[in-house]
C-alpha cells in the first residue's frame, strides 16, 4: 500500500467515520489499490454481528431497520447500516435514498448509514457490499445491518454475508407467502410479520407457521432448520433460550412487529441474539464463515478470470469482430472459446509441470 492508503487504514481503525466513508467509496468505485486495502482489513474483522433484513417491497424494511438501529443504540451498541438499493439505469448509483427514510438516528454518528447500489443484481449483494461489511467490522461497529431490495429469489445472496437473516412478510400477503415457499424459506433464520396491527396479520402468521412445520417435516429439505431445535415450529414470538440449549438445528421463529411505533422490536432483537447464540454453541458459526470465505474466493476468481479473458478477446480482435466471423460462417463460438482459453490452459499446464 502507498502512504495515503496506510494513513486511511490507520484512521479507519482509530474510529474516524470520515475514513470509513472514504474506504467504502474506494470499495464501491473499485479505485486503484482498493484490494490491498481490503486485504489489510481482514486481520481486524470477525467481531461484528451481521444481520440481513430482506422481504418484499412495502414490507416496511427501512422503518424496521431504523427502529432496530435506534434500539441497539439505546442499549449502548454501535451500528452500521448498508442499504442495498436498485441501481440507477443511468448512473449505476443507489436511487432510493434510505438515509431519508431512517429519520430516528439522523445525527447519531454511532449509526453509520450507507446506501449502496446492487449494481444490476436486484436483491443480491455485490462483492462491494461484502467488502463494505468488512470495513464496518474492522472499524468496530457492534452490529451491521444489511437491508436488501426484496425483489425475489436473488435474496439467497445475502446468506453469504449475514450471520442471521430476517425475512419480513407484510400481513394479508398470501402471494408473498407462496413466493417464500418457492425458495426464500431456506434463508430465513427469523420471520417477521411487520405491520402486525393491520388486518390479515393473524392469517399470515398461521400460513408461515404451517410452512415452517412442513419444512420441519422434510417438505422443503431446509438446510439449517429442523425439528430438533426445541422451538415450537415458529409459533411463539420469543422462544425461551432454555428450550434451544443443545439444539443441533434451528427452526425460525415468527415475530410480530409494528415498526412505526417500535412494537415487537425488543422481541425481534431477542430472537436475533438467540440465533447468534445457537450459531456459536452449535459450531454453525465457524462453518458459515468457511462457506462465506469459499464463496468470496470463487467470486474473486470469477472476476479476475473474466477480466483476463476480456483482455484475451481484445487481443483476438474484439468480441464484435469474433461474433461477425461466426455470423459469416468462418468459425463457431466453441472454437473461439478454445482459442481464447488456450494461453490460460498452457499457463496452468506449465504450473502443474513445475509443481507436480
Amino acid at each position: 500500500m502507498n502512504d495515503d492508503d496506510e494513513t486511511l487504514l490507520a484512521e479507519l481503525l482509530e474510529g474516524r467515520h470520515r475514513a470509513l466513508a472514504r474506504v467504502i467509496s474506494r470499495i464501491e468505485n473499485r479505485s486503484p489499490g482498493y484490494r490491498e486495502l481490503i486485504s489489510e482489513l481482514y486481520a481486524h474483522t470477525g467481531e461484528a454481528e451481521v444481520i440481513g433484513i430482506t422481504g418484499s417491497p412495502g414490507a416496511g424494511k427501512s422503518t424496521l431497520v431504523d427502529k432496530l438501529a435506534e434500539t441497539y443504540r439505546e442499549r449502548g451498541e454501535t451500528v452500521g447500516v448498508i442499504a442495498i438499493d436498485p441501481s440507477s439505469p443511468f448512473t449505476g448509483g443507489a436511487v432510493l435514498g434510505d438515509r431519508i427514510r431512517m429519520a430516528s438516528t439522523v445525527g447519531d454518528m454511532d449509526v453509520f448509514v450507507r446506501s449502496m447500489s446492487a449494481r444490476g443484481t436486484l436483491g443480491g449483494l455485490s462483492t462491494a457490499t461484502a467488502d463494505a461489511v468488512k470495513a464496518m467490522d474492522a472499524f468496530g461497529k457492534d452490529k451491521i445491518i444489511i437491508e436488501t431490495v426484496g425483489a425475489g429469489q436473488n435474496e439467497i445472496d445475502i446468506v453469504r454475508t449475514a450471520d442471521t437473516v430476517a425475512v419480513l412478510v407484510p400481513p394479508g400477503s398470501g402471494d408473498d407467502v407462496q413466493t417464500l415457499k418457492a425458495g426464500i424459506l431456506e434463508i430465513a433464520d427469523v420471520f417477521v410479520v411487520n405491520k402486525a396491527d393491520r388486518p390479515g396479520a393473524d392469517r399470515t402468521v398461521q400460513e408461515l407457521r404451517e410452512m415452517i412445520e412442513l419444512d420441519s417435516g422434510g417438505g422443503f429439505g431446509g438446510g439449517h432448520h429442523g425439528p430438533d431445535s426445541g422451538a415450537d415450529g415458529g409459533g411463539s414470538a420469543v422462544a425461551t433460550q432454555e428450550s434451544r440449549e443443545g439444539a443441533t438445528e434451528w427452526t425460525p421463529p415468527i415475530v410480530e412487529t409494528v415498526a412505526t411505533d417500535g412494537t415487537g422490536v425488543d422481541d425481534f432483537i431477542d430472537e436475533l441474539a438467540a440465533h447468534r447464540e445457537f450459531l456459536v454453541g452449535s459450531g454453525a458459526s465457524a462453518e458459515k464463515a468457511r462457506q462465506r470465505y469459499a464463496e468470496e474466493i470463487r467470486t474473486l476468481l470469477r472476476e479476475d478470470v473474466h477480466a483476463m479473458l476480456e483482455d484475451e478477446l481484445e487481443d483476438a480482435g474484439g468480441i464484435d469482430e469474433l461474433a461477425a466471423a461466426v455470423a459469416d460462417g468462418e468459425t463457431d463460438p466453441y472454437t473461439i472459446a478454445d482459442e481464447v482459453l488456450a494461453p490460460v490452459a498452457d499457463c496452468l499446464e506449465e504450473l502443474e509441470t513445475r509443481n507436480p
